[in-house]
């Protein structure tokens, strides 16, 4: 009998010893899934090129927020980069890549690399930056409840499309004909493009529309403008023109075209002028919303944000080499003179 006690003596310690570790092991386990990620991985997407030349200026801001915010990469934050390089059929491809490497959020620039992530995920979340306008462009129910796994920043760029016009059009008052520089396969494009034309009617300029889906086309762009005798010309906000921004400024001085453009890194490249949201103010306000969704916030109850912070640059050394005086009033408007 005292064996046969023993024996159930040591079977129920050995069973209550086994609850004991299974409860442990749950309660761990709960724990262990309340607590945030250690380390998170984040997969830009971009539609352009990284700059040869000078750091870019978002992804300068962007980092510099999140550092600012307590992250420090290769430590509890990596960063996985993928350019399309101005090409946006390989946006498609470079999405499902960063799905497959399962970053825990996307960061993505542009209409075109925000949409490729969309159609690549239902569930990562997604936060972007100068989208025109996310609600028409079909990227969020409404700027308040953007609802899904998308929401960010928008630059409300087809908005700025009558200020800019308005703008090139006091730099060169005997404007009748503006040359339009435009890639037809960004999806925001046709946006700016009817607010440009718009604006164009009220201050009665002619619009040259000048395509230009691939960088081989710009200098048959360029060479239909001459041909057309535009006054001025004005380049619409997209990624794979951006790319090769410093190309197309170099052109339009050689072309002798007062030009304005949407960044304000065209004229740091030599471009005349630029009007929009400051591109770093976008991008560092950007990283907040990284940081609240990687703390648990959903996309869905993060309100898409507008621009608060404009910049208008003018560039005296290019309007010499163009020979344009630019008028004292628009000048004192400027937010910085390049001379």
């Amino acid at each position: 009998m005292t064996g046969t006690s023993g024996q159930k003596s040591k079977v129920g310690r050995s069973v209550a010893f086994s609850v004991f570790i299974a409860l442990l092991f749950a309660v761990s386990f709960h724990v262990e899934a309340q607590q945030p990620k250690t380390v998170a991985r984040i997969g830009v997407l971009r539609s352009d090129s990284p700059s040869p030349n000078a750091p870019d200026e978002g992804l300068v801001a962007f980092r510099g927020g999140l550092r600012e915010l307590g992250y420090v990469e290769g430590q509890n934050i990596f960063l996985e980069y993928r350019w399309a390089e101005g090409r946006y059929e390989r946006l498609p491809d470079l999405a499902a890549e960063l799905v497959r490497l399962k970053v825990d959020v996307f960061f993505t620039t542009g209409t075109p690399a925000t949409n490729a992530a969309k159609h690549a995920t239902k569930t990562i979340p997604i936060v972007f930056v100068n989208v025109s306008d996310p609600v028409a462009s079909g990227l969020v129910g409404s700027l308040a409840r953007p609802g899904g796994n998308i929401t960010g920043l928008t630059n409300i760029s087809s908005d700025l499309s009558g200020k800019q016009l308005e703008l090139l059009k006091e730099s060169v008052p005997g404007a009748t004909r503006v040359a339009v520089l435009w890639n037809p396969a960004n999806p925001a494009a046709a946006l700016q493009l009817k607010e440009t034309e718009a604006a164009a009617r009220s201050l009665k300029v002619q619009l040259q529309l000048q395509e230009v889906r691939d960088p081989k086309d710009l200098d048959t762009a360029f060479s239909a403008m001459t041909r057309g005798r535009p006054n001025a010309l004005f380049v619409l906000a997209d990624p794979m023109l951006s790319t090769y921004q410093s190309r197309i400024a170099d052109l339009a001085i050689r072309g002798r075209l007062p030009t304005i453009y949407w960044l304000r890194s065209f004229t740091d490249a030599g471009g005349l002028m630029s009007y929009g949201p400051s591109n770093a103010d976008l991008n560092r306000r950007a990283a907040t919303y990284v940081d609240k969704i990687l703390k648990g916030a959903k996309p869905a109850d993060l309100p898409v944000e507008q621009p608060v912070k404009f910049e208008f640059i003018i560039n005296l050394k290019a309007a010499k080499q163009i020979g344009l005086t630019i008028p004292p009033n628009v000048l004192a408007r400027a937010d910085k003179v390049i001379k």
